[in-house]
């Protein structure tokens, strides 16, 4: 997509990578994403972030199609993860700028990444400014939100932040603002996106806003490395990513599971009628059909997560090992759950699977259930009565915080 003026004389030169679904690995990315790069134009142009390496001469013709790339005087880097700074190499050849603007741990990084120690390397720290000539960019730390190097850039004069991957989303997109897309489908972008990436961080997050505000920054745009520029819901985005933070859950629950011969599956649908009946919420979600991070958006806003397995070589199907791995490292905090599966004649799923969800930190509603072979009716029963006492378990949590 085009170059775009987003303030006077500040321009988005980024990429929009229509095709990409599976982000870094570990994350689903159905709608795609952006890598979104930020030309400043005043008396020392500066660029903000880069692109990975795979876009570097579509990041190359952005910058064209506005200035030479060699009348670039600063490259900031808020953020050293290769799909910000991939393209560093590539720039540095061909804009050989007077500085390389990045935190104390952005500069170990850059080392570390591109192994070129004359890089005319300039660190800053939270509190530190940089005059550009009209404008002035203050720097604000925000180690963990999510790498350690991380920073923000605020540039006072426009009201604008430079937020790294901070408030970004996998989004892609001909529009370039957030009063451009359905909110809905943004908000639900912008969740996905926290939840299987920032979670993990989420008391650095509290630090970080709370800081912001100490600083009395005034903020009317809020531009960051990934999918939409807010300009129009800056203060829902705040707001959203405050309640993301204290992990404000509601009234319902996940019940996820594998299955071989479709016997877990049948006490999973029994185990959320029971909870149904509870009056709490209730999504079944099985992993051949949904992947652990599009579960893990679902938990954003559910207190219970119940999950389930048969027995596979004394232990859980693939699928599931690798949903609790995912969940754990993520730490959701404040969840109740519950285990269930069935077995053939050793029957450890369901205590591997409670010790798991322990491991996470869930509080676990047991005992759980299991079921030889095919569950029958006495045993499916069993599975109604666990979905009501996971169903009063989630009930009692979220009253005990009102």
């Amino acid at each position: 997509m085009a170059a775009i003026e987003i303030k006077k004389n500040v321009y988005w030169v980024g990429v929009v990578d229509w095709n990409i679904h599976d982000f870094h690995g570990y994350s689903r990315s159905p709608e795609g994403t952006t890598y979104n790069a930020y030309l400043v134009l005043d008396d020392k142009i500066t660029l903000f972030d880069s692109a990975p390496q795979k876009f570097q001469w579509d990041l190359y013709h952005q910058i064209r199609s506005i200035i030479p790339l060699e009348k670039i005087d600063y490259i900031v880097c808020n953020h050293i993860e290769p799909d910000h700074a991939g393209a560093m190499p590539f720039l540095m050849e061909h804009i050989r700028p007077e500085k390389v603007i990045c935190s104390k741990m952005g500069h170990r990084m850059l080392l570390d990444h591109f192994h070129q120690p004359d890089w005319p390397y300039h660190v800053v720290g939270s509190g530190d400014t940089l005059s550009l000539g009209a404008r002035t960019v203050h720097f604000l730390e925000t180690r963990m939100l999510h790498w350690p190097d991380s920073m923000f850039s605020y540039i006072p004069e426009d009201k604008l932040l430079i937020s790294n991957d901070a408030f970004g989303q996998n989004l892609a997109t001909s529009e370039r603002f957030d009063d451009e897309v359905d909110f809905g489908r943004l908000m639900s972008a912008t969740s996905h996106y926290y939840h299987n990436i920032v979670l993990p961080y989420s008391p650095r997050v509290l630090d970080v806003l709370g800081k912001v505000g100490e600083l009395g920054w005034e903020i009317d745009m809020i531009a960051p490395d990934h999918g939409i520029i807010w300009r129009s819901h800056v203060a829902d985005i705040l707001a959203a990513y405050k309640d993301y933070a204290e992990q404000k859950t509601g009234k319902r629950a996940v019940v996820v599971y594998d299955t071989m011969w479709h016997s877990t599956e049948k006490m999973a649908k029994a185990i959320a009628e029971g909870i149904a009946e509870t009056g709490v919420g209730v999504r079944i979600m099985s992993l051949k059909e949904y992947h652990h991070s599009d579960v893990m958006a679902e938990l954003a806003t559910a207190t219970g997560i119940v999950c389930g397995s048969p027995t596979h070589n004394n232990g859980i199907l693939p699928l599931m090992a690798d949903f609790l791995t995912y969940m754990k490292g993520l730490r959701p905090v404040g969840r109740v759950g519950a285990a269930f599966g069935s077995y053939g004649w050793s029957g450890e799923a369901i205590a591997t699977i409670a010790e798991w969800l322990k491991s996470a930190k869930v509080d676990v509603v047991e005992p759980g259930v299991k079921a030889k072979n095919v569950p029958d009716h006495a045993k499916l029963a069993e599975c109604k009565d666990l979905g009501r006492r996971v169903g009063q378990a989630i009930i009692e949590r979220v009253d005990s915080r009102a």
